[in-house]
């Protein structure tokens, strides 16, 4: 299975798979239906107070990926929904609202994913 990353306000494509919110609150601007989204959990999103303590801030990105990995592993039913969900899929993408396509929770979640499958 191949797991991307993709931004809500890029297009839609074929190519995305299974597209699977990983943001607490709904991109702002985008309706239900242009989104295309196939599963939300706003339970695997990293906590409102995480989130805005990171800020997005490049310098607290190692200890926000420190603190989201807690905050997944107290999240085992969340996790085990979303990997039942992802059973079967050839593309699987993680679609998040953030400008900064490197430094984000998407990417955090995308190599927990890539582990959990794995083994």
């Amino acid at each position: 299975m191949q797991i991307r990353i993709k931004r809500a306000y890029e297009p839609v494509s074929a190519e995305d798979g299974f597209r699977v919110l990983v943001d607490r609150l709904w991109p702002r601007g985008i309706s239900k239906e242009k989104a295309h989204i196939d599963f939300w959990d706003k339970n695997i999103a990293p906590s409102t107070e995480l989130r805005k303590w990171f800020n997005h801030d490049p310098e607290k990105f190692p200890e926000f990926t420190r603190r989201y990995q807690a905050e997944l592993d107290t999240e085992v039913s969340a996790l085990d929904g979303l990997c039942e969900k992802l059973k079967g899929q050839k593309t699987v993408s993680l679609i998040y609202g953030a400008k900064n396509p490197e430094i984000n929770h998407a990417r955090v979640l995308q190599a927990v994913l890539e582990k959990r499958l794995a083994s």
